[in-house]
């Protein structure tokens, strides 16, 4: 189980890069402009030396140069007296989310009930949509997020569902070894409820499988019932939970 978990783990530092980044101890500082908080947190990666208090500290200080609030990310790998210690300084739990997966050795494709227009590269149609349904309006966001997308060592599968010209559902597949991740799944708010969410994670699916994944995860923000809904009728089946806990 932990072994798994710390794969999972090490899969989703993989897919998604920050804007910028410091290794500290055996902790890796990570910053993008607070786009997310998965982009913007403290994660464990390694031993550490350092005084746990001291490590706070200058996160702290790291984060406050960069303007943002410091979070941390705390997943079941780690000790509970760390999150124990995060929330005597103050700290409150900003964002819970829950990672399911799923075996593919012996799933079976099933052709998606829409058409999903796949690619390896991403378009600017795709990115355009995607800060539209996701409601991204900050201008820096839509400067650095490119380059981030761009900076994904793995191999990419991009979905791309149209409505004539118009971009009405994206999904993104990243490779990493025998795992597929399964990411940036929207759909239009008036083309909800028609499939189109499953249409692209089938089409994900069934193009890694052909590409030589056997497994696949994700992750859903808790209390998202209609996704983990869409997820678990697919063959996802819950794994574990991660929070973040943000200092303000």
């Amino acid at each position: 189980m932990k072994m798994k978990i710390k794969t999972i783990e090490d899969l989703s530092l993989n897919a998604w890069p920050s804007h910028k980044i410091l290794i500290y101890d055996g902790w890796i500082i990570r910053f993008s402009c607070f786009y997310t908080h998965r982009t913007n947190c403290v994660e464990q990666i390694g031993s550490s030396q350092i005084a746990l208090s001291d490590k706070i500290a200058y996160c702290e200080e790291v984060y406050e140069k960069w303007n943002t609030p410091a979070i941390f990310k705390i997943n079941p790998l780690m000790d509970s007296s760390f999150d124990q210690k995060l929330m005597e300084r103050g700290y409150h739990i900003a964002h819970t989310t829950e990672v399911m997966t799923m075996s593919l050795e012996s799933y079976e494709p099933k052709e998606p009930l829409a058409e999903v227009s796949l690619t390896p590269h991403i378009t600017s149609d795709w990115l355009n949509a995607l800060f539209e349904m996701n409601g991204t309006t900050n201008p820096i966001h839509k400067k650095i997020v490119p380059s981030m997308y761009h900076a994904i060592p793995g191999d990419t599968i991009f979905a791309t569902v149209y409505d004539g010209d118009n971009v009405i559902g994206t999904g993104l597949g990243i490779l990493d070894r025998d795992y597929v991740g399964i990411y940036a799944i929207h759909v239009a708010p008036g083309y909800r409820r028609r499939k189109i969410g499953q249409s692209i994670c089938r089409a994900l699916l069934k193009s890694a499988r052909e590409q030589g994944s056997c497994y696949a995860y994700l992750q859903v923000v808790k209390g998202n019932f209609g996704a983990r809904t869409l997820y678990e009728s697919l063959g996802f089946e819950y794994l574990y939970t991660y929070w973040f806990r943000q200092q303000f």
